[in-house]
């Protein structure tokens, strides 16, 4: 990773990690245990590319970071509670994420489902602090209507449906049917993520369009390279438990075309993403550099 976007990470996170933390309840605030249990997953560990990307693409537009705080810390908030329910023993049944006990080992199943819910509800008192900047084309209403259309059910809980309904060795998804879930499950919150910053710097429609655009093909690259990692690394380097996809017979890129041509469709994907930044020229090199990071990331 060059230095220099390993700097703007490090930055960014710190800000989004600073903003959350002022949104959140405090964890001693009654009820304590469920703010406890969603301050806990919320500050666990991860990469935060969610709200980095959302700030990044503000600054794509020429906006400033400030007002698009407040989409950031709600995909944030949006991305956990999703991990959260993903790991119950109903769902994936995972006992680690982000090199953690996961929420149900730390707190019980019944607090982690409600840990899980207060997150999702809480995304969008946030998101309704957003203060719109002068002559906005975009008013508070289309960004909550934007999040609550990809958090729903035809697209992040869609895609968690469809993804349940394809695990077992008597399921065979066609490739039309596995894109699709990750459409849904991955690509969708991604591209919302650079959506919700663009619209919080005013971005024309054109370059609106080209931020969806990117977030969907990047966010579809995301998801190969994380099935291809499930396959390739240890559970200590991911951070959670590797070879679950194998284990529960569910179908992945690497499963269905094999490592090589899954590579090579991250690679094209992230290509495609890259295209989408030409309105952008120059302001768009963070996000570039995010592309390329995401795409040769070991974890």
């Amino acid at each position: 990773m060059h230095s220099s976007l390993k700097s703007y990470l490090s930055a960014h996170r710190k800000t989004v990690d600073s903003a959350i933390g002022k949104f959140l309840p405090a964890a001693r605030v009654r009820p304590a245990t469920v703010h406890e249990a969603m301050r806990y997953s919320m500050f666990a560990g991860g990469k935060r590319l969610r709200p980095i990307l959302t700030l990044a693409a503000a600054e794509a537009c020429g906006g400033e970071i400030e007002p698009a705080l407040p989409s950031a810390a709600a995909v944030e908030c949006i991305h956990t509670y999703s991990l959260i329910h993903d790991d119950l023993p109903c769902m994936d049944d995972d006992d680690v994420r982000r090199g953690m006990p996961t929420s149900h080992v730390k707190f019980g199943e019944g607090v982690a489902v409600l840990a899980g819910d207060a997150l999702l509800t809480i995304a969008f008192k946030i998101l309704a602090k957003t203060v719109p900047i002068a002559k906005s084309r975009y008013t508070v209403a289309d960004f909550v209507a934007d999040l609550a259309d990809t958090a729903g059910s035809r697209k992040l809980i869609g895609g968690q449906i469809l993804d349940l309904e394809g695990e077992g060795e008597n399921v065979k998804l066609t490739p039309a049917q596995l894109r699709y879930i990750h459409e849904s499950k991955t690509a969708a919150l991604l591209s919302c993520s650079v959506r919700l910053g663009g619209m919080a710097a005013n971005a024309t429609p054109k370059k609106l369009e080209a931020l969806s655009e990117f977030g969907h093909s990047v966010g579809l690259a995301f998801q190969v390279i994380d099935d291809i990692l499930d396959v390739t690394q240890t559970s200590e380097k991911l951070g959670k438990s590797a070879g679950k996809d194998e284990a529960s017979d569910k179908s992945t890129y690497p499963a269905m075309f094999g490592l090589e041509k899954s590579r090579k469709e991250a690679a094209r994907l992230t290509t495609k993403a890259l295209k989408a930044l030409k309105p952008f020229g120059k302001k768009g090199e963070r996000l570039e550099q995010i592309g390329h990071y995401l795409l040769d990331r070991d974890y």
